[in-house]
């Protein structure tokens, strides 16, 4: 990595789907169509990085009701536990990597979830020296958790931050903050991720890790700076018009 970047000053990296392979998307796939739900677009967008409470409620609105939302949770999280039981959660290729490249940018670095710390400590604590304090926000209680990453934590302008997720939901959130966005959606059979942020608009779309490289970094860096100045331009010439 040559000079540090300009403008960007944090990178806020999801857990599940970015710096783990995903155990998600397949568990919620066969909870609902094991229930003889079709699995379509509109229903994985529903779900997927909700609250805790939220996701359950929608998955027992989905099967027709005949459990409650805390039951549907309860069972889904059953569900995963035999899952990972025979697919034990994974750091994602070329994870490590990537932290390395994004402090070697300048950019400070945090990770963020659904689930408690204690799950960040489990899989990604012997990785922690490589991520800022306070290392890993749980965000289950104010998904999808961009606005407070960014200026209650860490008192950042939301274009200083980008964000490198797996949904086409935070990535919505991104645009509408004017947020810096790489989406890493599931490689899942069944996953609507990758078509999901298509119509969301999401620009830079990789399939590894290791694709986001120096020259993405930099490209990323300029579209946030030049944004910055058009809005600061923007500002000076309405402040200009209103005392004119």
């Amino acid at each position: 990595m040559g000079q540090p970047l300009g403008h960007l000053r944090l990178c806020a990296v999801n857990i599940d789907g970015v710096m783990l392979e995903d155990t998600f998307s397949p568990v919620i796939h066969h909870f609902l169509v094991s229930r003889g739900v079709t699995y379509t677009a509109d229903i994985e967008r529903s779900i997927f990085s909700q609250r805790r409470a939220v996701a359950g409620r929608l998955m027992a609105e989905a099967i027709g009701g005949s459990m409650t939302g805390e039951q549907a949770l309860e069972a889904y999280f059953e569900e995963r536990a035999r899952f990972v039981a025979e697919h034990p959660v994974r750091l994602s290729a070329g994870a490590v990597e990537l932290l390395g490249r994004l402090r070697a940018a300048g950019l400070a670095t945090v990770c963020y979830g659904g689930l408690a710390k204690d799950h960040f400590d489990t899989f990604l604590g012997e990785h922690a020296g490589l991520f800022d304090e306070p290392g890993y926000i749980c965000t289950d209680g104010f998904r999808p958790g961009l606005r407070e990453i960014a200026t209650e934590y860490f008192g950042l302008a939301f274009d200083q931050v980008l964000v490198i997720d797996d949904v086409a939901r935070v990535g919505e959130e991104a645009g509408r903050l004017g947020m810096p966005f790489i989406g890493h959606p599931s490689s899942f059979e069944h996953s609507f991720q990758r078509q999901l942020m298509g119509e969301a608009g999401v620009r830079h779309v990789v399939d590894s890790l290791d694709a986001v490289d120096e020259e993405l970094l930099r490209t990323l860096d300029a579209e946030a700076a030049g944004a910055a100045a058009g809005t600061a331009m923007t500002t000076v010439r309405a402040r200009g018009g209103a005392s004119a």
